[in-house]
């Protein structure tokens, strides 16, 4: 395979050895073989500083990650071949685990597919490309996905920020077959439909599954606030493991209203409400009218995106959290999560003791959650394990 060779500086591949999948900017010996020379999307062989061969990578020129490997050899280059051999890897394990065909199919570095998610929904795929290396070969993984699971339709949601940061075009496109504006979901034997032309990421958040399966024991019989609910993932489940009240809050209304059609899917419509509006807004006036929960579940979009908002960050969870606890009754349960990649979870757990203490409440964590069984760790890569969440018990002192 003649490939243009992208050659690192001498120490500089150690992380590559250790099983990592990034080459940094600062890594690459650019007298040697300047960056400059190669277009994004560009294959390229990785040699270390003695031409030694790590493997094969795609390149973004301009970017601090420069390069993402894909393959350790040098005959498996990033075609329709590998493709197939990684998809079928990835579905095999899924299929191990979960016994109905909904989940996250690939997830990216963790299947050794940087750059590729795909979201399965039954005979419908939802597939999002970070990558101009994943761009450049776009056809090839349609063609991949069809040949190994058939699908009645594909959809392409390439309209998500990292491809910005990549200089990659936004678009929406069915790209196989057929695609409904939402697809049926199936999670911890609660029905749901998702909107995966439009809604958040790929429609429908997989992550959590694990952890709303341990909602049942929490809110059998129990009043039970949904902070940020999108479509009703955790407030449904809620109502559905037999909370005797749910209420959802979100700042969209489309997705209140699949919340409120969710309901229905699952005849528990009778016990749910939902209140549009800002959600810090929403607990001041909740807090001002008197009412009280049971549990409370506060799962919020990423308040931390890059490294420069940490300290601003930590306080948006600290002050939801301790906004939450304040409407909980006497003995109540707190479920807080995080999608923050940047957030680690001994900072959620600090910050969610020292609420209470602020509080006056006396709080112990019976659980510790963390993604599905489909969004496996790379334990080289730290980024590629972001979701966590605590299953608190907040008691007076």
């Amino acid at each position: 395979m003649n490939l243009p060779t992208l050659r690192l500086k001498s120490n500089c591949d150690r992380r590559l050895r250790a099983g990592h999948l990034w080459v940094f900017s600062n890594e690459v010996d650019t007298a040697q073989t300047p960056l400059t020379a190669l277009a994004a999307g560009d294959e390229v062989q990785v040699l270390n500083a003695s031409g030694k061969l790590l493997g094969l990578a795609t390149v973004s020129p301009d970017n601090l990650i420069c390069a993402r490997l894909h393959s350790r050899e040098a005959r498996h280059g990033l075609d329709k071949s590998l493709l197939v051999h990684r998809i079928k890897i990835a579905l095999s394990l899924r299929e191990r685990l979960f016994d109905k065909p909904f989940y996250r199919l690939v997830y990216g570095d963790s299947d050794l597919l940087p750059g590729l998610v795909v979201d399965r929904f039954a005979d419908y795929l939802v597939v999002q490309i970070t990558t101009p290396g994943m761009e450049r070969v776009r056809g090839e993984i349609v063609e991949a996905l069809v040949q190994v699971l058939r699908p009645e339709g594909i959809l392409l949601r390439n309209d998500g920020g990292a491809r910005k940061a990549e200089n990659l075009a936004s678009y929406v496109e069915v790209v196989h077959g057929q695609m409904p504006e939402r697809v049926a979901v199936e999670e911890n034997g609660v029905r749901f439909e998702a909107p995966v032309h439009s809604g958040q990421k790929t429609g429908w958040f997989y992550d959590h599954r694990m952890n709303r399966a341990r909602l049942a024991p929490y809110v059998a019989g129990k009043r039970v606030l949904d902070l940020y609910s999108y479509i009703g993932g955790w407030g449904v489940q809620a109502a559905a493991f037999g909370a005797s009240e749910v209420m959802c809050v979100d700042s969209s209304a489309p997705a209140l209203d699949l919340v409120e059609h969710n309901a229905e899917l699952n005849g528990v419509a009778e016990r749910m409400s939902v209140v549009e509006g800002d959600v810090m807004d929403a607990l001041r006036e909740l807090k001002g009218a008197g009412e009280k929960f049971d549990v409370v579940i506060a799962d919020p979009p990423a308040f931390i995106k890059k490294r420069k908002d940490i300290r601003n960050g930590e306080a948006a969870y600290r002050r939801l959290n301790e906004q939450a606890m304040r409407l909980l009754n006497r003995d109540g349960i707190l479920i807080s999560a995080s999608c923050s990649m940047h957030l680690a979870e001994n900072s959620l757990r600090d910050m969610l003791l020292a609420a209470s203490r602020h509080l006056d409440r006396h709080l112990i964590i019976t659980e510790r959650g963390f993604q599905g069984a489909d969004h496996p760790v790379h334990p080289a890569i730290p980024e590629t394990s972001y979701i966590k969440a605590f299953f608190c018990r907040v008691l007076p002192v």
